[in-house]
This record gives C-alpha cells, structure tokens and sequence, in this order.
C-alpha cells in the first residue's frame, strides 16, 4: 500500500524517535510498514536493522543490511553494523574487514553529529585492536619458526602495509618518470659520503644565512605566478611569502648576486653530485618557513634526482613527512629523500625554520644514464627553440 510522502516523513521521524527511546518494538513496526510501502528506500531498511539489533534478532538484521548494501553499497552505517555483528559472533577477520570499509565510506567528521564521530571513533578503535591482535600472532608465528629476530627493515615495512598501519606510497613524478627506480622515502647515509663534509659546515653556512636573514626583501615567494601560463591551484601557496625561498643557484642557473654573498655554501656543496641538466637543474637555496605555516603535500617533477635538506635553523614543532615517515628537523643533520614520493611539512612553532636545499643525482643513475637524461631535456628545451619549463 502506498504511503505518501508526507507520512513516509513522519513514520521515519517516529521510528527514530522510538530507538532514540529504547522502544525497539515500535521502531521494527514502523521501520517494517516503510519498507513494505516502499522497498526501495536504503534509510528504511536501515532503520529495520537498527531496530532488529535492538531485538537482538540477527537474522533478520543481517537480511535488512543486505538490502541496504543493495541498494546503498557505500553506506558506512549499515557496514558498521556488520561489523559489530561479526565481532559479537567471534569472527575476527570479517569484523576487522568490515570495519576497515565502514571506515573509508565514511564522510569526514566535521561533517558528522557528535553521536556519529563517536561511532566512527569506536569504528577505529576496533580495527586498532583487530590489527594489533593479528600483528602479534604474526610475529608470535615467526618466532616458533625462528624468524623473530633481526627481521630486515622492508619486511617491517611490508608488515605494515599489510596490516594497514601504513600507506602505499610511490614515485609520482608529475612530469617526467625513469623506471625500474627503487622506491625509497628517505635515503640511507652510506651511499652519500659527502654528507658529512657538508654537516661540518653547517655553521659557516649558517652564518651566511644570518647575513642573507638581515636583508627583507631577500626571499621570494617559493611559487611564484608566471603571467605566461594558466595559475594553477597550489592550495593557497602561490605568492605566499610563508614559504619563500632565496636562491644561490636556480633551475641550473648561478644567480650570481645572491652566489657571491655565499660563498662557503656553495663550496660546501660542490663536492656533492649535483643534478646537471640545463637550465633545469640543479638548484641551491635557502628554504624558508615562517610560524604557523605548512606546506600541502605534494610531489616533484622528475625521478631522477633526489633533495637534500641540512637544516640550519629550527625551533621545535617542525615536521617533515614524506610518505609514511615523519621525522622533525635537527639543525645540522642533513637527510635526501625523493622528492616524487609525497610529502609535506609544518613549522608548528612561533620562529622561522630555514634550511638549506638541493638537488642530487639519483646514485642508481649509470653515469650514462645521467648523461642520456640531460640530454634529452636539452634536446626538448632547444625544440622550437622553447624555454626550458618542467610542463613540455
């Protein structure tokens, strides 16, 4: 029998307010007389379900769900529900898996009432506890097998993504990607010996930065618009002075003004392989981050190189993430990780962060390959006799 719209309204509001209530008698029979009215409406059969869970009726719960999911198959409620359900029922693997998908259909938690963000808080926690129950009998496995101890650092990390605790992140170059490259976030020291001559100049480095600092108008802003190509959306950091940069050497190119009052940063650099690619690479700055500031994650242009950071000055609070690892700053330790590979940064203090910045030949790169990758963008740069530009 059909019901009009109007009364379709107000038997939902009823059943609502029945559960909201504890009257799971009367939400079942209002929730049963929506769907017989209309079997295709997803909120009637979930709130059939919620009343039937109320009942402790399984059977016919887990046959409301169904028709949700039919109908609504990203619904995170009616998942959630499942999974409660498989957790009562003892079944570990379906429960943790259902709480894994209620937990990627939900919408973001500003979006949601408190009585819902708490829900989906408890979703988590459940999946916590599946995924650190499932971690230890792994581990408790290997070590009957005498695999323990020692295990390497990738296995670690292919547990990890395995388990869910991490994400799966790879180069994404955004224009140009050399293949069959290892996919590495942050680079061992032992393959950049040159690392620690540049560490021991990190005061005489720093002392020109102090220099640079007492000029105001020395650093531009990191992204600048170009009025010759579309402006494109770099989520508010365009012409922002919060990330603002001053270059020594860019896109290939001394800027010889700024070179001259460095000096000794340059020759601190020198001994590193630097990427050599007509007017593209590499570039030397200062990289500058001023309080409260972040920079949204994203990704370089090209795999072929890698980024160095020596940090010069840096209160606390300040993160850097590429990918799934998230190490602060330490002013004169220097790291290079791939830069095609996600990152982001905060400066969560109330001082500036400066470090220094530039790029590097990857080290699994033949001396061939080097050559054959310069040339190429050389030979794209001279095609037409266009700008050298990343968007060919």
């Amino acid at each position: 029998m059909a019901i009009a719209p109007t009364e379709v309204r107000a038997l939902a509001q009823q059943g609502a307010e029945a559960l909201r209530r504890g009257d799971a008698k009367e939400a079942r029979d209002v929730f049963q007389r929506l769907t017989e009215a209309g079997p295709g409406d997803a909120i009637a059969w979930l709130g059939l379900a919620f009343a039937c869970r109320a009942q402790r009726d399984s059977e016919p719960m887990l046959a409301a769900l169904d028709r949700v999911t039919a109908l609504d198959p990203g619904n995170w409620r009616a998942l959630l529900l499942k999974a409660d359900h498989f957790a009562e029922a003892g079944d570990a693997r379906a429960a943790s898996s259902f709480y894994t998908a209620a937990i990627r259909r939900a919408p973001q938690p500003a979006q949601m009432p408190p009585e819902l963000q708490g829900e989906l808080n408890r979703a988590r926690a459940m999946r916590e506890r599946y995924i650190n129950e499932y971690e230890t009998y792994l581990h408790r496995h290997l070590a009957r097998q005498g695999l323990g101890e020692g295990q390497s650092s990738r296995f670690v990390q292919s547990l990890d993504l395995l388990l869910g605790k991490k994400q799966l992140y790879v180069q994404q170059p955004r224009h140009y990607y050399f293949p069959e490259l290892p996919q590495i976030q942050f680079y061992g020291r032992e393959q950049f010996p040159w690392l620690d001559g540049l560490e021991a100049a990190t005061a005489d480095i720093r002392s020109e930065l102090i220099e640079v600092l007492k000029d105001e108008g020395a650093f531009t802003p990191y992204i600048e618009n170009d009025p010759n190509r579309p402006q494109q959306d770099h989520h508010g950091m365009l012409n922002n002075p919060s990330w603002s940069a001053f270059y020594l050497v860019k896109n290939g190119n001394v800027v010889a003004e700024n070179a001259a009052r460095c000096p000794q940063t340059l020759a601190a650099v020198e001994k590193a392989p630097l990427a050599q690619t007509k007017d593209r690479t590499p570039s030397i700055l200062f990289s500058l981050l001023r309080p409260g500031a972040r920079i949204p994650p994203h990704n370089g242009f090209i795999n072929v190189r890698l980024i160095c950071h020596l940090p010069l000055i840096v209160p606390g609070n300040c993160i850097f993430r590429v990918g799934n690892d998230v190490r602060p700053w330490v002013e004169g330790k220097a790291w290079v990780f791939d830069d095609t590979v996600e990152h982001e940064a905060w400066n969560g203090s109330d001082k500036t962060r400066v470090i220094l910045l530039f790029d590097v030949w990857r080290p699994e790169l033949s001396e061939e390959e080097r050559r054959l990758v310069a040339g190429m963008f050389e030979a794209i740069d001279s095609y037409k006799g266009k700008q050298a530009e990343w968007d060919f």
